[in-house]
């Protein structure tokens, strides 16, 4: 049986970025989210008027100039220095499940009141002495976290919430704990398998991705019954047992490719997931992923509206239509950031 691959669809959002918004519109862009969400749980996010392209293309060059270093520069500001979050980490000692991926980046997160390099994720970002390189980077971060902001409205329009209800979930992330990674790819080192980063889900909230030209790097898993996955370039599956396919999510103009994590999958009772998705090594080349995160003390449940598009059936199957238990975001990120960097079952924090 042969099937069409599929691609991602591409969602505007300039109409919630209007002074006076065209309701139709609105309530178009936002039919539009949901049913990605439904579908595919990643989707092109058009941005052309939200920001000047020539933006990003100055994160990447500046990028490039760090990565170029000479490795004792860039090791100045190892993740060591700080919290063991907050910094540079060396090709290989990110990890996803289980294995060392063969990128090297900068994390930045949120900062905090009261710093404390000794305390998980409490430590102070590491900027590189590169002229420019901070200032561009959080003036990018400042409107990422605008764009989260009016990405959730909008999202929350297609949820059918009220007012109320939108306003109680703006208030679990108008404080975003987010995160900023600057990722470089260099040369795969001979006993690699083909990947840059192996399969994973994010487990935050919303991820905008821009990343340069490079095609066929990311690849995303769309859930697909009936459907058996060839692995692409015959790479291992690394999708389970699921029924489906791994398509590209190569870049397109003007877009961040935009996915969930798994907090809306909480906050949806599993209406919305987080999906699969990997990178596989295309030669060198940087992606710039900002991560729109809940707040640190935000406490992570179904969301009534979710709960009512629910169909009667599967609310009969479950604890009143209440399924996914709730998290708080800050115990859930920490758990997550430990396994991040664990190899043979030990967490960097155990």
């Amino acid at each position: 049986m042969t099937h069409t691959l599929a691609s991602l669809p591409i969602i505007d959002i300039a109409p919630y970025l209007e002074t006076e918004r065209d309701l139709v519109k609105c309530q178009s862009t936002s039919d539009a989210l949901h049913n990605a969400c439904v579908k595919y749980g990643f989707f092109y996010l058009d941005i052309s008027q939200f920001i000047d392209p020539s933006e990003p293309e100055e994160l990447t060059q500046l990028a490039r100039e760090f990565f170029a270093l000479p490795q004792e520069e860039k090791d100045k500001i190892g993740l060591e220095h700080q919290d063991n979050a907050r910094g540079y980490q060396r090709l290989k000692q990110n990890v996803t499940n289980g294995k060392a991926d063969n990128h090297e980046g900068i994390d930045l997160y949120k900062p905090v009141e009261k710093p404390d390099k000794s305390k998980p994720l409490w430590g102070e970002n590491q900027w590189p002495d590169i002229p420019g390189f901070e200032h561009k980077y959080e003036q990018w971060i400042e409107k990422m976290k605008k764009l989260g902001l009016i990405v959730m409205e909008a999202m929350s329009v297609g949820l059918k919430m009220t007012t109320e209800e939108w306003m109680e979930l703006r208030a679990q992330v108008d404080d975003s704990f987010w995160v900023m990674r600057i990722i470089g790819y260099p040369p795969l080192p001979t006993d690699d398998d083909g990947f840059s980063c192996g399969a994973h889900k994010d487990y935050g909230c919303l991820t905008f991705l821009y990343a340069d030209p490079t095609r066929s790097a990311l690849q995303v898993f769309l859930r697909q019954s009936g459907t058996t996955a060839s692995d692409l370039d015959g790479l291992p599956a690394e999708h389970g047992t699921e029924e489906g396919m791994w398509i590209n999510a190569d870049p397109v103009p003007n877009c961040v490719v935009c996915n969930i994590g798994e907090m809306w999958e909480i906050w949806t009772n599993g209406l919305y997931k987080s999906t699969l998705h990997r990178v596989v090594h295309r030669g060198s080349n940087y992606r710039i992923p900002f991560f729109f995160e809940p707040n640190f003390t935000a406490n992570i449940a179904p969301l009534p509206a979710a709960l009512r598009l629910v169909p009667s059936q599967d609310k009969e199957s479950s604890n009143e239509g209440q399924s996914y238990k709730s998290v708080v975001y800050g115990d859930f990120l920490l758990r997550k950031v430990d396994n991040n960097f664990a190899l043979d079952g030990k967490g960097k924090y155990d």
